[in-house]
C-alpha cells in the first residue's frame, strides 16, 4: 500500500505543498485533521483504544473517529470517512462542526475541527486502527484526564478542555 499524502498547510491553514505523511511527521510541517466525539441518546461518549499497531500514541485512548485528512479533502469529508473507517458509522450528511484548534506542539502541528454526532452503536471497530471502545459519561472523561492524562493521545485533553468550555458544544 502507498504512503498517505497529505495538504500541507501555511499558519493560517491554507494549502502550500503536499507530502508523504512519514515527512510531514518527520519535519513537523503543519497539516490538517479531525476529531469526531460520538455521543449516546444517554450523554455517553464513545472513546476508543487506539490500536498498538498504530505510528503514533499506541494504546491510548482517543476521540470517537479521528484522522488526517488527504491530499485535496476537506474537513468535512474526512471526518465522514473517519466515523465509517475506524467505527464503522455511516452518516448522509457531515457531523455537526464545533470549533477548530489551531496547529499546536499538542495537535502535532496539526489544524483540528471538533465534530460531534448522536448514534447508539454497536459500531465495527476496524482492528488495526482500534484496540477497543467504551462509553463514558462526561464526568468520568474529565475526572480521568485530570487524574491520568497520560493514558490519552496527545490532542484530546486539550481538545477535550476546549469542548468543556461554554459556546463549544451542543
Amino acid at each position: 500500500m502507498s504512503e498517505e499524502i497529505f495538504d500541507v498547510v501555511n499558519e493560517r491553514d491554507e494549502v502550500v505543498a503536499s507530502s508523504p505523511r512519514s515527512e510531514v511527521h518527520r519535519l513537523g510541517l503543519l497539516h490538517r485533521a479531525v476529531h469526531v466525539l460520538v455521543f449516546n441518546s444517554r450523554g455517553h461518549l464513545f472513546l476508543q483504544k487506539r490500536s498498538m499497531l498504530k505510528d503514533s500514541c499506541p494504546g491510548l485512548w482517543d476521540s470517537s473517529a479521528s484522522g488526517h485528512l488527504d491530499r485535496g479533502e476537506d474537513y468535512d469529508a474526512c471526518a465522514v470517512r473517519e466515523l465509517r473507517e475506524e467505527i464503522g458509522l455511516t452518516i448522509p450528511s457531515p457531523p455537526r462542526r464545533l470549533f477548530k484548534i489551531d496547529a499546536c506542539p499538542e495537535t502535532g502541528n496539526e489544524f483540528v475541527w471538533i465534530y460531534e454526532c448522536t448514534a447508539e452503536g454497536p459500531f465495527e471497530l476496524h482492528p488495526e486502527e482500534i484496540e477497543r471502545g467504551e462509553w463514558f459519561s462526561k464526568d468520568a472523561v474529565t475526572r480521568w484526564i485530570q487524574e491520568k492524562p497520560e493514558d490519552f493521545a496527545g490532542a484530546f485533553p486539550l481538545l477535550w478542555s476546549r469542548w468543556l468550555q461554554p459556546g463549544n458544544r451542543s
